[in-house]
């Protein structure tokens, strides 16, 4: 058996395995190998092996020979060989502690995925994708800590994933949202400027208006639902008015609906809601239309997202638009430099816009 041991240079050949040759599927992969660009640059495969790998052991003018031959040639050095050598997998985890059908059925979550591959197209990197809201633990957390991804990502965390707790202690990893758990506060994310955007949606009912003015939050464990929340009542407060009717939802339509029957049974008064998210607010819409009440006239309704779900309804939704493309971008984009070592800015919250339809 071959010896593959890794030497302090992060290569290979020595050992006995050239990380471009010796794979089974080098010559399938590649039209050009590596004795062709060997032959063109005027050196020997291993020292190619030795750039391939970028070894510190190779000098400048040597480097650029090989890179040119390389380019000419379209050479495709074998991932998963090189891997081996230098002991990186090229993969990245998407974690999604939430139901697959939670999952599939948010367009939030679509939007975000859509920022994270474009911010991650022109790495090497491919994306692993691991959804899991009941064991996080025995599956997920022995893949994540059995060197099969270099880092990873973190979209909707809730406070009772404590399994989660020492994931940063483990690998990089970026989080979309501000981490739930005290214990990951010192690891980097990207997040929404959430109460500010519910402050937006509040402002505005109040300048049409509307003095009873509820709202359906997100779920009380996810820190989106909670600094929406503290939005709303923030909100409120500025304009002296009480911040009574709530109802806690879980970010589904038939949360919201159900949310809404809470509301109306105790406050039946209301003239504004703000809703947490756009899927809880089709609910709301439906639950406030079947019991009488007119939207916009009677009662006024704000979601949040600006999601497809937004516009795929009568009346159109009036919204607080999230940058989730550009939120899943930068959680990439971020992850990427941390894998390269680079020093991070702190980070910033991306702000929101109010988007006028016809609910408010």
């Amino acid at each position: 058996m071959t010896d593959t041991s890794v030497d302090d240079t992060g290569s290979a050949t020595e050992a006995g395995l050239d990380p471009e040759i010796d794979h089974p599927r080098s010559r399938l992969t590649a039209s050009a190998t590596l004795e062709m660009v060997a032959a063109e640059s005027g050196v020997s495969r291993s020292t190619v092996s030795r750039v391939v790998n970028g070894s510190p052991k190779v000098r400048p003018e040597v480097v650029q020979a090989v890179s040119a031959a390389i380019e000419r040639l379209n050479y495709v050095p074998n991932r998963a060989a090189r891997s081996l050598a230098s002991r990186q997998t090229y993969a990245i985890a998407l974690l999604v502690p939430e139901r697959v059908k939670t999952f599939f059925n948010d367009p939030f979550f679509a939007s975000v995925v859509q920022g994270i591959t474009t911010g991650m197209e022109n790495s090497d990197y491919i994306l692993n994708l691991l959804v899991s809201s009941s064991d996080p633990t025995r599956k997920t957390r022995r893949y994540l800590r059995g060197g099969n991804v270099d880092g990873a990502l973190v979209v909707s965390h809730h406070t009772a994933d404590t399994d989660l707790a020492d994931l940063c202690d483990i690998m990089p990893v970026v989080f979309g949202g501000r981490p739930a758990l005290a214990d990951l506060a010192s690891c980097h994310f990207v997040d929404i400027d959430n109460v500010q955007g519910a402050r937006t949606a509040v402002d505005y009912l109040v300048s049409t208006g509307r003095r009873r003015i509820a709202t359906v939050t997100g779920p009380a464990d996810m820190r989106a639902g909670v600094d929406r929340r503290t939005g709303w009542a923030e909100g409120l407060a500025v304009a002296g008015l009480p911040a009574e009717a709530v109802a806690v939802g879980d970010f589904t339509e038939a949360g919201g609906a159900a949310a809404t029957r809470t509301l109306l049974a105790s406050h039946p008064g209301i003239d504004g809601v703000f809703v947490a998210n756009d899927l809880m607010a089709r609910g709301v819409v439906r639950i406030l239309q079947e019991s009488g009440r007119t939207v916009p006239d009677d009662v006024a309704v704000i979601g949040y997202d600006d999601s497809p779900a937004a516009t795929a309804q009568r009346p159109e939704l009036t919204t607080i638009a999230q940058p989730s493309e550009l939120m899943g971008r930068r959680m990439a984009e971020l992850l990427l430099a941390l894998l390269r070592g680079e020093e991070l800015e702190p980070p910033e919250l991306l702000p929101t816009t109010l988007v006028r339809r016809e609910t408010a």
